[in-house]
């Protein structure tokens, strides 16, 4: 598994805390981030920036993953697939991921820590995502 790998198993990780137990302190995030990834500043510095920005845009990534599940609200989704899905999305439209690293790495956390049926249905997901034919429905402002 790549260091980078690793590092976004522990970003879902703080991800699912955050949509079961909303609130909970930045403090003790950071001190979760580090012991989890053994100290390594940049893998650290990654993944806080991942977690920053999923927590920023949720909204945004909840809109734009609501349309691309025409048939699945985000309330009827596993919490670890939706979190699998907000990481992904965010990748795709904020970072320097490309967008096949994206949904590879979404898939990978998928078959990890979700059921039968997560890697199929985020692979699903985020490949509809990418392909929308009205690409402008996306946009994050």
């Amino acid at each position: 598994m790549s260091r980078r790998s690793r590092a976004r198993e522990v970003v879902l990780q703080v991800l699912f805390q955050d949509d079961l137990n909303p609130g909970h302190l930045n403090a003790a995030t950071d001190r979760f981030l580090e012991n989890r990834l053994n100290q390594d500043l940049d893998l650290i510095r990654f993944a806080q920036s991942f977690v920053a920005g999923v927590r920023r845009n949720r909204p945004e990534l909840d809109r734009v993953l609501a349309e691309q599940a025409a048939n699945w609200s985000l309330a009827r989704m596993a919490p670890t697939d939706r979190n699998i899905l907000r990481l992904g999305a965010y990748e795709i439209l904020f970072a320097d991921t490309p967008n096949r690293v994206a949904v590879n790495e979404s898939v990978k956390l998928a078959k990890r820590f979700g059921t039968r049926q997560s890697a199929p249905f985020v692979n699903g997901i985020l490949d509809r995502f990418l392909n929308d034919p009205d690409p402008t429905r996306m946009e994050i402002g």
